[in-house]
């Protein structure tokens, strides 16, 4: 499937399917993250159910620590 990545056209492998998924393919589940899926934010405790499909514009921010 295809989707727009902060911006980008990507295609995803086929078993990325949620937003759990997608994280886990950056390494990025484990860091503070703000995920938007076509225009929403989703709530982390939704990452797990939350499907993504063929077209939808996701945008992923992480926060990065330093002074």
């Amino acid at each position: 499937m295809i989707v727009q990545l902060n911006g980008k056209k990507v295609e995803l492998a086929e078993e990325i399917t949620t937003v759990r998924a997608l994280l886990a393919s950056y390494s990025l589940q484990e860091k503070i993250v703000v995920v938007e899926r076509n225009g929403e934010i989703i709530d982390r405790s939704a990452y797990e159910q939350t499907p993504i499909a063929d077209g939808d514009r996701i945008e992923i921010v992480h926060f990065v620590g330093g002074g």
